[in-house]
């Protein structure tokens, strides 16, 4: 079995990796030590909290007595103050170390997942969400470089490893989330809880932070991003111009994500299913998270390798505008809506892979204080659509959020027009796989 060794570097940034150059048997991802699984398992169970909510939305408004405005909030808190903390994660995890930064984060999910789950009012659980995504935050900024330096087998192995885990988050979050919030709205909160802890211990018990000489010490004290890094970075123009861009896109994928529940349930009572609730929304958004977990794995790289990167990026802009228009048109029909929904899943894989591939080509910014900042911008994006979704519907009618939507789109298509002479460097080589896999990692993660 080979082995990996891996110096400590900030969690987001650059990882050496050296592996024997014969191996003495073929190396296999099953085979992998112990924490390798432990970290593997916590990626999943972090990636599940981004839909977990949505198939429980519509329960907490009826049983909190909140409107659609303030449930979607729950995406909101959690959305803004993970953005805000992106922008100084690369920091942190450099002062302190991938251990203990993976270790804070899985520490505040646990926490404000329970605490989420004890609520007793809406606004608590806004709060709540909100510590659950700072943890969050650190957890995913932290979660490929502590894979890569425990992992057998050499880098590409671990890659895997991380998409895998990242892949069966978002698809079985919303699974989760309508089966547990079929019995009870707060399942979902306290089921997360338990098993992030389970997988707190077991990170503890097993994962060990690699010694270092006094060189490799000193090295990587250097190699620290600054605490303002990323604001720094946003005076990179081909950077900014591209988390215009995912500023933009990631509003109109929030107002699907979030908002959809509630045409949904509304659509399923005018046709007379009143049993459709949390385990039906949940099996929805299992097929809309496993078609994007698909496309953002196995299909984005081929495409965007025999198109380029501009003519993929344009081509599922357009189509992702597409749906939320046709969402506007069917916000009355149940089958429109689910078959919509589950078809953007398949563009939206491709396009969060084939964005975040943009950024990382088009500046010479490190890798890690490049994705950390349109991460960041990103998830803010994110965070504005469910607040203005629920007023827009209630003033001017359910098919609003999805017309407004698929405007912002157009805007993210007309900014990605307007700013293609900066974007000059898109399709050079890229750095490392790992830095690439963990640029799309945080993109996925948005």
């Amino acid at each position: 079995m080979t082995s990996t060794a891996t110096d400590t570097q900030p969690a987001t940034g650059p990882v050496r990796v050296t592996e024997p150059a014969s191996p003495a048997r073929k190396p296999s991802i099953l085979r992998q030590p112990t924490a390798v699984w432990a970290i593997a398992f916590a990626c999943a169970i972090s990636f599940m909290g981004i839909g977990l909510v949505d198939p429980i939305l519509p329960a907490i408004s009826h049983e909190l007595g909140a409107s659609a405005g303030q449930t979607m909030l729950l995406f909101t808190s959690y959305l803004f103050i993970t953005g805000i903390a992106m922008f100084f994660t690369s920091w942190v995890s450099g002062l302190i170390g991938v251990r203990w930064t993976l270790v804070a984060g899985l520490v505040l999910i646990v926490v404000f997942a329970a605490l989420a789950g004890g609520s007793s009012a809406v606004g608590e659980i806004i709060g709540f969400r909100a510590g659950w995504g700072l943890g969050n935050a650190l957890f995913i900024s932290t979660a490929l470089a502590a894979i890569v330096g425990a992992a057998s087998g050499g880098s590409r192995q671990a890659i895997v490893l991380y998409e895998a885990a990242l892949g069966v988050g978002m698809a079985i979050g919303p699974l989760v989330g309508g089966a547990l919030g079929s019995i009870s709205w707060r399942g979902p909160f306290f089921g997360t809880a338990a098993l992030m802890a389970i997988a707190l211990v077991a990170i503890l018990a097993l994962l060990r932070a690699p010694k270092q000489t006094a060189a490799e010490r000193a090295a990587a004290r250097a190699e620290r991003p600054s605490f303002v890094a990323s604001f720094k970075a946003l005076r990179n123009p081909a950077l900014l111009a591209l988390a215009g861009v995912a500023f933009f896109y990631n509003f109109g994928f929030f107002v699907l994500l979030a908002y959809s529940p509630y045409p949904m349930e509304a659509a399923a009572k005018a046709a007379g299913l009143e049993a459709f609730g949390a385990h039906e929304l949940g099996l929805v958004f299992f097929g809309w998270g496993l078609a994007l977990a698909i496309t953002s794995v196995l299909v984005a790289p081929v495409l965007t390798r025999r198109l380029g990167l501009r003519p993929v990026l344009f081509a599922m802009l357009g189509g992702l505008t597409v749906c939320l228009a046709l969402l506007g048109v069917f916000v009355n029909s149940l089958p429109g809506l689910v078959t919509v929904v589950v078809v953007s899943g398949l563009l939206l894989g491709i396009m969060n892979t084939a964005l975040t591939e943009a950024v990382m080509e088009a500046t010479d910014l490190p890798r890690n204080v490049a994705s950390s900042t349109y991460s960041a911008v990103r998830f803010i994006g994110g965070a504005i659509a469910p607040a203005v979704a629920g007023p827009l519907a209630d003033w001017l009618g359910a098919p609003a959020p999805y017309w407004t939507g698929a405007a912002s789109l157009v805007v993210s298509i007309v900014v990605l027009a307007c700013v293609g002479h900066l974007l000059h460097r898109v399709g050079a080589p890229h750095e490392t796989a790992v830095g690439e896999a963990e640029a799309i990692g945080a993109g996925d993660a948005a």
